[in-house]
């Protein structure tokens, strides 16, 4: 590859440019269309989206999934709410003032024209997901109700109550059943990625293991789209699910897609802590919680009083006093660094004092606890069931936790990676986030790629692209092929005596503390050692029982985190690579005085593409970063 592929940025005013792109793209006809088959891997709020809405269209569409059904993809999981620039408040919200605030909240270091796009989208979804009958709150008359999120100043958010990620998959389940069942839709359950599969360059089908024969398949199509989310199960413990995993992106990588800005990672300020060591997961407390709790943490270090017993005068909500105008609703990067320092410091409370209090007594007092049931009710039945405490009596104790990955594959502004005919969609691309996405955003941008985008920007690509059928016994299927079965003879051939979840317990531990809430150039170089070491040991004393047939989950496993510790190594060096501090990427080298991150406009207003290299150390690429609506400020929340 010489240099960055044409990001295809429409020229003039970004204010309409989404419009007069798309009026200029090619069409196919509706009966050609039947003829020509698209794959779509991942079956989330993005690729169910995608694939229903394709399949409406006339295409032929394959999903696969690795789960026993689409109801599972982890877009089930989120909380709080969508965001969306509608009329529907009296706080004067609009277009522009989402753009901005997506722009800005990502510190400008994401593409204008792909958050304009996002913004104008936005209140379509809306439109779509009512249709569907996704049951948002609603206001006494009628209107859809709305609360806030970090990072804005108006109620922008649409929510219903702490169930709209699991609310509108079931829309999008919903249209991509109806597909199967008229037939246009196949459904392939229990798929997972292991190789992609590119034709003289371009992208034209993958090689699944089925979960339950362990048999390994070749799927061909015209087009492929990628739509399975992020990477943050890279620090082992994180807010993801379980089986949430970086293969299908990395092996996309190493087959030629550009990988953007790895090492932009969101740690959520929001999250129950930890409670031992051998925890697999955690759990999070949606941010739409801070709409009316409050934060604080003691204001003498090493105060072990219960916070029934620490009066008013000796709290201190920090987040208040720091950012008078934001307050609590401070973006996420922010709320989570103040925090942080503040339990290093020793305000901390609870085991270890990794947690701060998450207040909602003063709300409970004001509105009473039936209506704070409403807005929050499941979420405060979740934190109950894993904390054993009840947070309508004792504040609710949370630490920050990696979340949501801003980083991703390289897509052009249609959506279409540096391999010609793979498409990436949602958590899975590098996209409007930037350094840091706003709350709420990501369930508008998975569903503004999959109802919105990609049917147009995948019909022009293949309106433009000769369509030759391939078959499984086509050269470089058989290659793939045989590329995913070395893989997995190798694994099952080491006889060494560590399990999987030891070797990722470890990654996750080097890489929380290396590149985490925050870096430095000493301890990414460490990490970078460290990592290298630790795939060493995994590929000589690693132990996967049981066989290559049948389900085998410590296979599974062992695939994911040997590509994690590929993708593991290219985000500790693009932390490296990016001497500045934006969003949440905080080099400490790099902040004012007043412990603010310090972005450097001249040399780093770009997105870094990194390309793989088999022969050496990856190539980074530079993508400049143009503003022409906003220009570029320091982010100021106080």
């Amino acid at each position: 590859m010489s240099g960055l592929p044409d990001p295809r940025i429409p020229a003039g005013p970004i204010a309409d440019a989404w419009q007069r792109q798309r009026e200029r793209l090619p069409l196919i006809s509706p009966l050609r269309k039947r003829q020509i088959n698209i794959l779509v891997v991942g079956s989330g709020l993005a690729g169910a989206s995608a694939a229903a809405t394709l399949a409406e269209q006339g295409y032929r569409v394959t999903v696969l999934t690795y789960h026993d059904s689409p109801r599972r993809a982890h877009s089930v999981a989120a909380q709080g709410g969508i965001n969306a620039a509608r009329a529907v408040a009296v706080d004067g919200d609009s277009v522009s003032r989402l753009f901005a605030d997506t722009l800005k909240g990502g510190d400008f270091r994401a593409r204008e024209a792909g958050c304009q796009r996002l913004a104008e989208i936005s209140s379509g979804i809306i439109d779509q997901c009512v249709a569907q009958g996704v049951p948002f709150a609603r206001e006494y008359g009628g209107s859809l109700a709305t609360r806030s999120f970090g990072g804005a100043l108006v109620s922008r958010t649409f929510y219903a109550r702490g169930q709209t990620g699991q609310q509108l998959l079931y829309g999008a389940y919903q249209a991509l059943m109806r597909q199967v069942e008229l037939g246009t839709v196949r459904l392939l359950t229990r798929r997972d990625l292991v190789e992609l599969i590119t034709v003289d360059g371009v992208a034209r089908g993958v090689v699944t293991r089925h979960g339950l024969s362990g048999a390994l398949e070749v799927h061909t199509a015209s087009a492929v789209l990628l739509c399975t989310g992020g990477y943050s199960n890279v620090y082992f413990l994180s807010t993801n699910a379980l089986k949430s995993n970086a293969s299908a992106i990395w092996r996309a990588h190493r087959k030629g897609a550009l990988f953007a800005n790895p090492c932009f990672t969101q740690i959520h300020p929001t999250c129950i802590p930890s409670g031992d060591a051998f925890q697999s997961k955690l759990t999070l407390m949606s941010e739409s919680l801070r709409n009316d709790g409050r934060i604080w943490l003691p204001k003498q270090a090493g105060d072990q009083r219960p916070a029934a017993d620490i009066p008013e005068q000796d709290r201190d909500y920090f987040l208040e006093r720091m950012y008078p105008t934001y307050g609590n609703m401070t973006p996420r990067d922010v709320a989570s660094r103040r925090a942080r320092e503040l339990c290093n410091a020793g305000h901390g409370v609870g085991p270890d004092g990794r947690s701060v209090y998450l207040d909602l007594t003063a709300a409970i007092e004001r509105d009473g606890k039936a209506a704070i049931a409403a807005r929050y009710g499941n979420l405060m039945e979740m934190y109950e069931r894993i904390s054993g405490d009840d947070p309508y009596r004792t504040p609710m104790r949370i630490y920050p936790a990696p979340h949501y990955t801003m980083g991703g594959l390289w897509v052009d502004y249609q959506l279409m990676s540096s391999i010609p005919g793979l498409f990436v969609l949602g958590e899975a691309n590098y996209s409007e986030h930037g350094a840091n996405r706003l709350g709420a955003s990501a369930l508008m941008q998975g569903l503004a790629d999959g109802y919105f985008i990609a049917p147009s920007t995948v019909t022009a690509w293949l309106a433009g692209t000769p369509q030759v059928a391939i078959g499984a016994d086509h050269p470089s299927c058989r290659e793939a092929l045989q590329c995913a079965q070395a893989r997995i003879t190798q694994l099952l051939a080491t006889t060494g005596n560590t399990p999987v979840d030891a070797f990722h317990r470890e990654l996750g531990g080097v890489m929380i503390d290396r590149c985490g809430i925050s870096r430095d150039a000493e301890g990414l170089r460490d990490g970078m050692a460290a990592v290298a070491a630790l795939e060493q040991q995994f590929h000589s004393d690693l132990r996967v029982p049981g066989a290559a047939e049948g389900p085998n989950p410590e296979l599974d496993k062992a695939l994911r985190v040997s590509d994690f510790f590929g993708l593991a190594q290219l985000m500790l060096r693009d932390a490296l690579a990016r001497e500045e501090s934006c969003g949440a990427h905080f080099r400490e080298e790099h902040q004012s005085v007043d412990g603010e991150a310090r972005r450097d406009d001249t040399n780093f207003a770009h997105i870094a593409a990194w390309e793989f290299n088999p022969d050496g150390d990856p190539i980074r690429h530079s993508e400049p970063l143009q503003f022409t609506s906003l220009q570029p400020s320091t982010r100021r929340y106080t």
